[in-house]
Order: C-alpha cells, then structure tokens, then sequence
C-alpha cells in the first residue's frame, strides 16, 4: 500500500493506475461533496469521508497532471463528526460503484454539515470576489411536528425525486458520479408520503424518468417521461398542483420548477422580503424578478410591499408564466414577461426612454438563476440599468462568487448575505444576497 512517505520531497510524485488504493490524510472540503488530500504533492479529490480523517481509497480517476480523484473504501481513524449513513444504500459498507448518489454528507453529523457548507461559501467568496465572510449556514426546521436544528437528523425533507430508468426498466437514483440506475428499497431524504408513494419495485420498460412529486395540497403525483430522441426524459402532460406558503396558494405544473425542500419556499419567500432595503425600495420603479418560475418572489415583494407595486417577472418557460401571471393577478402592477433574462434585459436598456432610464435606476431586481449562475453577459446588461438594489438567490456558492465579483465590476457591494441549509445531508446550499452601489 503508498503512502505520503514512499518518495522523497524532491521528486515527482509517481503516476497511477485507477484501482491502486492510497492511504490518505484527509484535510479539508472542496466545493462539490468532495474533500481534498495529498498523495506525495499532488491534490486527492476523495469522496465519503470528512477533514481530520486517516482513509484507505481507491483511485477512480488518474489521468489529470495536477489532482486524482477517489474514493473511501475503508476508515483508518474516523472523525468524530462521522455519523452512521442516513441511507444504507449509500452507506460506506457498500463498493463505491454501488452507492446511491444524492446524500453525499450523510456519514456527517449535522451541525457540521453546515459548517463545511459555510467553509465552502466562505473560501468561494476569499477566492473569487476577495470578500472575507462570516455568513452563518442556519438551519430549516422541518415544521410543527420537526424538531428545529441539529435535533432534526435532515430526513423527510425533499417533496420532488426523480428516479431514473434502467435498460430493463429498473427505477432508482443514479449511483454517485455515475449514469448507473442503483435499486433502492426506501428514500429517506423524501418527505414521508412521497416515500410511501415511490413506485420502487415497480418496472417501467421504455421510460427514460419517473419524477414522483408531493405538493402541499393533494395527492402524490406520479409523472413518467419517455425517452426523447437523444435519451432524455421528454415533458410529460401537465398536471396542476397547488403549493401553500404562508396564507399563499400557487398554483403550477407538476413537472415545472418549485423548490424541493418542504420549508424552502417559505423560508425564501420571507429571506427574500427580509433581505430588501425597504428606504431604497421605490414601488414605482421598474422592478424585476428574472427567472421568476410561477411568480413566488414576486408574490414576496408584493405581499411586503403592497398591491400597487410595478414589478415583472421574466422567466423562458411559458408554461410556468402562463401560471406566474395567474399567482400574481391579484397585483395591479404586476406583470409577466415570457423571454430569456438575457434578450429581455438587453431589449429593456435599448428601448429606454430617458424617463424610463430613470426609473430602471430606482428599480430593486431579484434574480434566481439557475445553478450556473447569471452568468457575465446578463450581469453586464443588468449594470447598464444600474438598478438600485439586487436580491441574488443561489443555490450554488461558487457562481453567487462568480457574480458578486462581476457586479463587484460595476461598482455592487455585498451589504447583506444569509445562507440556509435547505438541502440536508448533500453538499448543496442557498444563499440570499444583497447588493448595492
């Protein structure tokens, strides 16, 4: 077996074959659900396990000049955050090839969850945009019948699973890092009634999906998509569901974007209220919610702000502003745009009357992009508006740093910037952000 003291400092670290099996000192996390080492200089990418750890790991990938990636196959000296797997099946009892993928913190206790979640949000922050953070990863209780905290072990919690189809219609998660459908007999991080619901040791020959869906008003929805031309899971027939926040009723598609934690669009809806400077807030301005989806944030500046708030919410998908312009009719100064943020950000600065103009500078924009991010281009059209305050929402910390260094750019200072756990026992987390000039 190598270890970190088989070749002398001053020689190059040797190559690998993907198999060999490494003894490693693991040090710190890495954005993605993974965590770094080093084997004789060069960086190990090591999956299923945590900082402070001693491993042995099976190399999966050695082809790149500067990392490897691997991964646990067995504890040396385990940390004392590791915790028993949340799911069997992806449990470090199980070959690495036979993991189910979607839980990758779940060997981890939950407080600490977090605080890696803020190490990996903070550090993209250093890096990218030179900021130094103390952000707080808070966590969302589940509801009335949740203990709040670290009492809550991070289950129950998703209302959206897709299950993928195997050649022989299998259903199941893909094994981690991997296209391979994994056969599981429960979904713990599911929200008990859609778990009940799964149809896991049912066949479905032909599909390319089954995305199982429990909104807060109705039944389970069960959605099977067939393959498109290219494999891919094709729109499946719309079916309306309803989803509750606060007093608020939604109304969308099943198949179409909502936020897949229990609490998360409660918790958005208010962070994002929140969040908003109410002294810079003109309602008369030429407010924007981009990637509106069905019009949640919209309804959140509206409801904080009142009925004759002028805002509009852009989203490309017409199916879901077909419901966003139903969820915000009761707004006289709402309206709807179906168009990419792009295109309509750039159609909006071209065709501004001087007045106008003036009003796009008043305006307070709230974004969610995808986890990609905005991105340069709609960054840089967002600052010829140069509206007063951005509402940032993500879900991906590297891309929020990406982007607060572009509006950084054009003169945004981060003023504000909470985070929430709402993805438990994965690496994934959600950011609000405010920026100003």
């Amino acid at each position: 077996m190598a270890t970190s003291n088989d070749t002398p400092a001053n020689l190059p670290a040797p190559e690998a074959e993907v198999g060999t099996e490494l003894e490693l000192l693991v040090t710190n996390v890495a954005h993605g659900g993974i965590f770094i080492a080093r084997h004789e200089g060069r960086v190990v990418f090591v999956s299923d396990t945590l900082p402070g750890e001693r491993v042995r790991a099976r190399l999966t990938s050695a082809n790149h000049k500067s990392f490897w990636r691997a991964e646990t196959v067995e504890v040396l000296d385990a940390a004392r955050e590791r915790q028993p797997h949340i799911w069997a099946s992806a449990a470090l009892e199980r070959d690495p090839d036979d993991r189910a993928g979607g839980a990758e913190f779940g060997h981890i206790e939950l407080g600490f969850q977090r605080e890696l979640k803020r190490q990996v949000l903070a550090d993209s922050l250093k890096r990218m945009a030179k900021i130094e953070s103390d952000v707080v990863v808070e966590p969302v209780p589940l509801g009335q019948n949740a203990s709040p905290g670290d009492a809550a072990d991070g289950t129950g919690w998703r209302t959206r699973v897709r299950l993928h189809v195997d050649a022989d219609g299998t259903v199941g998660p893909y094994a981690a890092r991997s296209h391979r459908v994994i056969p599981v007999g429960d979904l713990p991080l599911a929200e008990r009634m859609l778990e009940a619901a799964a149809p896991l040791d049912q066949r479905f020959p032909g599909a390319a999906s089954v995305d199982v869906v429990s909104p807060s008003l109705g039944t389970v929805q069960i959605l099977v998509a067939e393959p498109d031309a290219h494999g891919k899971p094709k729109a499946t027939p719309r079916t309306l569901i309803r989803e509750v926040v606060g007093d608020r009723e939604f109304r969308l598609d099943a198949g179409g974007f909502w936020q897949v934690h229990v609490r998360a669009a409660d918790t958005l809806y208010h962070a994002v209220q929140d969040i908003i400077d109410p002294g810079m807030f003109d309602p008369r301005a030429t407010n924007l919610d981009l990637y509106g989806g069905v019009g949640l944030l919209a309804a959140a500046v509206g409801d904080k702000f009142g009925s004759t708030v002028r805002i509009t919410s852009v989203e490309s998908d017409a199916h879901a502003t077909d419901f966003a312009a139903e969820n915000l009719a009761e707004w006289v100064g709402a309206s709807v745009r179906t168009d990419r943020v792009d295109r309509f950000l750039a159609g909006l600065a071209r065709d501004a009357s001087a007045a106008e103009r003036v009003k796009h500078q008043a305006a307070t924009v709230v974004l969610d992009p995808p986890r990609s991010g905005a991105g340069r281009e709609v960054i840089d059209q967002l600052a010829v508006l140069s509206p007063k305050q951005i509402v940032y929402v993500a879900c991906d910390p590297v891309a929020l740093a990406r982007d607060i260094a572009l509006l950084a750019g054009h003169g945004y200072e981060l003023r504000k910037l909470r985070a929430f756990d709402l993805f438990p026992n994965t690496h994934h987390v959600e950011a609000v952000a405010l920026l100003t000039k």
